[in-house]
This record gives C-alpha cells, structure tokens and sequence, in this order.
C-alpha cells in the first residue's frame, strides 16, 4: 500500500485542526446567539407561583422598557403542580401579561401528567404524588383522604373534568415540546445526546435527567430548560438549566438573550 505524501498528511491535519476550531467557536458561550435586533426572556419553571410570575414580568417590563426591537418571552413548561395556583398561573397567562411580547409557550411533564390524568385515571396516583393535589386543590376540589382504589381516582377525574376549563385545556394542549432560536434549543426536560435535535422524542424533552445532564460534549447548539432543580442557573458550554425551585424558593429565573449577550433576572428568595 503506497503512504499518501506528507503535504496530503499536512492538509487532513490542518482540516480537521479547523473544523475543530470552528466547532469549538460556535460553541463558545461567548459566541452563542440569537437574531440580531431580537431580544429573548426564557422562563424556568413556575409550578404554580403566580405570585412569583408577576413579580418576575414586573422585573421583565423594567427590563424592556427601552428597547425598540422584537421582544420574545419564552416559557418552558411546568406551569402547574406543586405550587398553590396553578390555576391561577394558567388564569394569568391566557390574559397575555406581556402584550408587546410574542409569547412561546412549552410543554413540561407535569402538564404532560395532567392532561393525561383527564383520560386515564392509572395516572392519578403518581400525578397526585407529584404535585397534582395542589392543582386540584386550586380547582376548588378538595380531596379529604387519599384515594386509593379505582373507584376513588374516577371521582376525583370526573369532579376535576367538570371543573377544569376547556380555555385552560387548550392552552396546554397547544404548547410546544421544543422551539429553536440562532445557536439555542429551548425544552422543558433536556435531550438525548445521542439523537439529533430533529429526531428527539417527546418522553425525553419531557423527562429526560441524568443521561444529559452528565453530557459532557457539544451539541448541537446550546440547549436552554428546565425541570432539573439548581440554587442557581447553571451555564454550561452545552446546556443552560434555569429552574430554581420557584415553589420552594420564591426565585423564579429569566435567561435573557440578545445577541451574543446573556443574563438572568430573577425574583427574590423567600422571607427575605
């Protein structure tokens, strides 16, 4: 077998030594970015903290108040459970608080859960684990003691079927399971690493943890979401996590992107 010559050695070297430059670059948090002339708020998860939300577009108002161009307000999922008004947050987004903003609306799992919960009652007793009885409880259905046959899971979908507004049904049914802007992949859970961004399936943008979490590599582009819990927003090279716990913290958190820029504004932690 005849060794290629140096200089065809030289340029495979060279070749892969600048696409490697080049893919580090468009990875580079520095150099990330979305539409020029757009500006981006990406909201972690509220989980019923509506107080917390309207305290968080307060601060976004303030924030946007000078500037001229296309503002998006983006929001990844888990609006409901756990928190003491889901309804209430449901309530407040259908009134469009944010009404010079275009409003992108994802689906996280526990609304994922809920709509599930109408149709199957097999779901019932890890939604209710989960946070659903605050939900419930924010319907004005009350639940005296924890139900545990078939029987106790038909009463409750059937009480929360007629309390649950079809306005409110079809806001979830129409959120999204993923939206993409310039160099970012916003969803609620995470993705597969190993699938393309265009191939991804709807349990792992919903429930996917630790397999991309621990991803140490690029992706594709930088992917925004929520779902996992941090003290604070976690900005990674690959990833940007952005719940903070709002039902158990009071923060509830905004990436704010413009350009090549990024930055969070949040709410203030409880009591303090």
């Amino acid at each position: 077998m005849i060794s290629p010559p140096n200089f065809v050695i030289f340029r495979r070297a060279f070749n892969g030594w600048f696409r490697s430059i080049l893919r580090k670059a468009n990875h580079d948090p520095k150099t990330n970015k979305v539409t020029l002339g757009n500006r981006y708020y990406c909201i972690g998860d509220i989980h019923g903290c509506v107080n917390e939300l309207q305290e968080l577009n307060s601060l976004i108002l303030d924030d946007s108040a000078n500037f001229s161009g296309k503002k998006v307000v983006i929001y990844l999922g888990d609006y409901v459970d756990r928190g003491i008004d889901s309804r209430g947050v449901i309530d407040y987004l259908l009134d469009s608080p944010l009404p010079e903003f275009e409003s992108i609306y994802l689906m996280g799992n526990h609304e994922h859960f809920l709509l599930r919960f109408l149709e199957d009652i097999s779901v019932g007793e890890p939604w209710l684990r989960f946070g659903g009885l605050e939900t419930l409880e924010s319907y004005d259905i009350n639940i005296e003691k924890h139900p545990k046959t078939a029987s106790d899971f038909q009463d409750i979908q059937t009480r929360f079927i007629a309390a649950f507004p079809m306005l409110h049904k079809m806001f979830l049914l129409n959120c999204l399971l993923s939206y993409e802007i310039g160099d970012y992949f916003f969803c609620h859970a995470g993705i597969n690493p190993r699938v393309p961004l265009n191939k991804q399936s709807e349990e792992d943008l919903l429930w996917i943890r630790d397999e991309f979490l621990g991803y140490q590599k690029h992706h594709e582009k930088v992917i925004v979401h929520g779902h996992t819990i941090f003290e604070q927003p976690e900005i990674l090279h690959n990833r940007i996590g952005i719940d903070t716990g709002a039902y158990r913290s009071g923060i509830l958190s905004c990436l704010v992107l413009e350009g090549e820029t990024k930055r969070i504004i949040q709410t203030k932690l409880k009591n303090a």
